[in-house]
């Protein structure tokens, strides 16, 4: 996928972040499947319908997915991670799940073969370098009436369980100047009446978007306290980044600023931030 208009996106959910997913899925699934059960009761999957997961990574949400729409329905999942998508293909072997199908593509440009009933996501459809384009192509894979539905994350002042371990890094290590307006990322997605424009300029109707907070268990709720928290923020996501070419002093200075930021959020053994998220719905008409 060289030639993909998300190429830089393939490469990076390749190289650097598809292996830090597939060593932490358990801890990312936990921390992350309450929020996509959210678009799965929109959605309503019932047994028989056939189901496209955009973003399916390693697979969880593929597996849930396809338990709702039962050996008499399908689910498709489609991500660019090969080493995602390999996690993904081993779980659904291990699960007996006949009826859920891989694809390594481009979910902007892949030739879906149409006729779905649903489109799910649970927070990949924020990385696309046109995504009206890319739902453009996500609408032609709906049948008439066919429903979409995603979760992505609200703005990153809602979410104090990314920004406050990211702000106890300011004068430790330079932070990255904020993206620009649009730019493919994990908060390209927002702006409500951004979101709205894009699904309706490709064809989208019903758009509906339903702000949801909740407390999200830092690490997946495995019970490691305030220093399994900071390892897991140090591991991947934001922090991770911008400390990826820091050395070793200054990785543990900073890994004591993140503890003392989130110590304060400590409930029993896990450390647990608010998060804020969009459910976004919509339908094919016609």
């Amino acid at each position: 996928m060289t030639d993909s208009p998300n190429a830089e996106q393939v490469t990076y959910w390749n190289e650097t972040s598809g292996p830090k997913w597939v060593a932490r899925v358990e801890q990312l699934d936990a921390q992350l499947a309450p929020l996509g059960e959210l678009v799965f009761d929109r959605l309503d999957p019932r047994p028989g319908e056939r189901v496209l997961d955009v973003g399916c990574g390693c697979g969880q949400t593929a597996l849930q997915l396809a338990e709702r729409v039962g050996p008499s329905g399908r689910v498709l999942g489609v991500d660019v991670s090969a080493p995602m998508l390999a996690r993904a293909a081993e779980r659904a072997r291990a699960k007996g799940a006949e009826h859920l199908d891989l694809v390594e593509a481009d979910a902007q440009i892949h030739a879906f073969e149409p006729g779905f009933d649903v489109v799910s996501s649970r927070f990949g459809v924020m990385f696309f370098a046109d995504p009206v384009a890319a739902f453009a192509n996500l609408h032609r894979a709906l049948a008439p009436g066919g429903r979409l539905g995603f979760v992505c994350w609200r703005e990153i002042g809602l979410n104090p369980w990314m920004r406050i371990p990211l702000m106890a890094l300011a004068g430790h290590v330079p932070l990255p100047e904020p993206p620009a307006v649009g730019a493919p990322g994990p908060f390209s997605f927002a702006d409500p009446e951004r979101v709205r424009g894009i699904l309706d300029g490709a064809g989208f109707a019903d758009v509906a978007l339903s702000p949801v907070a909740a407390g999200l268990h830092v690490g997946g709720g495995v019970g490691g306290g305030v220093d399994g928290a900071v390892e897991f923020l140090l591991s991947i996501g934001p922090v991770s980044a911008v400390l990826r070419d820091a050395d070793e002093g200054t990785r543990a200075t900073a890994a004591a600023a993140v503890g003392d930021a989130v110590r304060p959020f400590l409930d029993g053994p896990d450390v647990v931030m608010d998060a804020a998220v969009w459910v976004v719905t919509a339908r094919r008409s016609g």
